[in-house]
């Protein structure tokens, strides 16, 4: 670990305008700490934003309201969430163990960087870290991208972020411009040469909060998630999704699958093989094709493929019984 400064400032507007290229905010710390120790992360100060940041769950008329200090044990374990909004309820208590629920930040689980084990790896150079090539292309790529890779190819870490965007979650973020409200969809994207990162959210901003939008009582969710071991691990293929349904017809649809992209991967081919149809076996398994109709698997990945498809089919299949036939 190298050298840095550290503040603690009194005030959201303090902490903005130290904010910048080279400083760093700190909040719980479980990624960007162990990325300074392992020499990947070097910003020259930390911002102590703790004591700043929002915390707690809040049922509104506009929406839930999540502070972004919120941990995710108090995610998984919120009455409301884990009624009306199961599906995020579920993708916080399969989020790393125990412990590390208990202090990861909803707001930093957002913002954390991949588990490639290429960027892991300070003596490995790798495209996001300024290099010209990602190694996974040619190199070992078992838990690597089927969609959206080039130039990069690992895959988003996060449980909670696919969950969220299934239920159509917007931002509210600080920067020295003032607060502005970010979509979760326009947050994530793809990295790009100018920027070597996974979301938009500026160098001199805080996220400070999220809302989820109401859903109606009938609305239905689940967040499936496979690992290479039973408990705390990151998801080899992970799938959220939020159905409501009008008699036996899909009336709503959101697919948002993790483990599979640089970002949380909305599967919106599938959403429309669903939106208007009837709950059936047959039409479930269309939407598990079109999920995957645009995969490129690498040379160790392949096993992906027929992963998703399972567990988009079982997903939907746990959400409609008895309405499928």
């Amino acid at each position: 670990m190298r050298v840095f400064r550290y503040s603690a400032p009194d005030t959201i507007g303090e902490a903005v305008a130290a904010l910048g290229e080279r400083s760093r905010a700190l909040a719980g710390g479980t990624d960007l700490v162990p990325l300074m120790k392992a020499d990947i992360a070097a910003p020259d100060e930390l911002i102590n934003v703790k004591p700043l940041l929002p915390r707690g769950i809040e049922a509104r008329a506009a929406g839930l309201e999540i502070g972004a200090l919120t941990p995710l044990a108090e995610i998984e374990q919120h009455p409301v969430v884990m009624q009306g909004y199961a599906a995020l309820a579920q993708a916080a208590s399969l989020a790393a163990s125990p412990q590390i629920r208990n202090l990861a930040s909803v707001g930093g689980n957002l913002l954390q960087r991949p588990r490639c084990w290429y960027y892991r790896n300070a003596r490995i150079a790798c495209w996001l870290k300024g290099a010209a090539d990602c190694p996974a292309r040619e190199g070992e790529s078992r838990n690597h991208a089927l969609f959206g890779g080039g130039p990069c190819y690992a895959v988003h870490p996060s449980d909670v972020a696919p969950a969220l965007l299934a239920f159509d979650a917007a931002l509210r973020v600080h920067g020295r411009g003032g607060e502005r409200i970010l979509e979760l969809a326009d947050f994530f994207a793809l990295p790009e040469a100018e920027r070597r990162r996974e979301t938009t959210l500026a160098d001199d901003e805080l996220i400070l909060g999220l809302r989820l939008p109401p859903h109606p009582g009938e609305t239905r969710s689940t967040y499936l998630k496979a690992m290479d071991r039973k408990a705390w691990g990151f998801a080899l293929v992970g799938v959220a999704c939020v159905l409501r349904l009008s008699g036996r017809k899909i009336a709503h649809a959101r697919l948002v699958l993790a483990g599979v992209a640089p970002i949380p991967w909305r599967a919106e081919a599938a959403e429309r093989e669903l939106l208007g149809a009837e709950a059936s076996e047959a039409r479930f398994a269309a939407a598990a094709e079109a999920a995957v109709q645009d995969a490129v698997p690498l040379r160790h990945n392949s096993y992906k493929v027929p992963l998703t498809k399972a567990l988009v089919r079982k997903a939907l299949k746990a959400l409609t019984d008895p309405a499928c036939k």
